[in-house]
């Protein structure tokens, strides 16, 4: 249970409250420049966890739980933060509830669809779009940290938009195939 990639995944979950405050007041400690190097680090566990685990052979149903658990944890606490924080405002709330929602839409689909044995696999495209909207917040986060360069934070939002984009579209295949097994 306690193999490394088990403890890289509990270690974003873990870091998820020290990249909120650093967040959350920017000014302590240069905020913003902490918080990235800290997502940085967690995005890598993401990484590192799986390959290790596959790898090595230790894949484990712990792993297989954890890991989608830390990753919607560290994703929505950072979108709630930067909303909070007037970061991603305006029309750019959309593409970030668009993310919220359907993390969570998935989540439930997967619970009820655990109960009657069913297991739907994480897509291709759903990795990608796990790792634009990890790309997109960081590059949120970067901006912060680097003000003068408005440049980051406009890619940062064309990230975040094509990330809700290939949300929508992963959330309607987990949710057509979901749908085959409701009666």
């Amino acid at each position: 249970m306690l193999t490394l990639p088990n403890l890289l995944t509990l270690s974003r979950i873990v870091a998820v409250p020290l990249l909120v405050g650093f967040l959350w007041w920017p000014g302590w400690a240069l905020g913003y420049a902490v918080a990235f190097a800290l997502y940085v680090l967690a995005g890598a566990t993401d990484y590192l966890d799986g390959y290790l685990a596959r790898s090595q052979g230790t894949v484990s149903k712990l792993g297989i739980f954890l890991d989608p658990i830390a990753d919607k944890i560290m994703v929505a606490a950072v979108v709630l933060v930067l909303v909070g924080t007037r970061d991603i405002a305006g029309l750019n709330i959309i593409a970030a509830l668009i993310i919220l929602l359907r993390e969570i839409a998935v989540s439930g689909l997967r619970e009820f669809l655990g109960g009657l044995q069913v297991s739907i696999p994480v897509s291709r495209l759903a990795k990608w779009k796990t790792t634009l909207q990890l790309v997109a917040l960081g590059a949120l986060i970067l901006a912060g940290a680097l003000p003068d360069l408005p440049w980051i934070k406009q890619a940062a939002f064309a990230g975040l938009w094509a990330a809700a984009i290939l949300t929508l579209i992963t959330g309607w295949d987990y949710l057509r195939t979901g749908l085959k097994h409701m009666d």
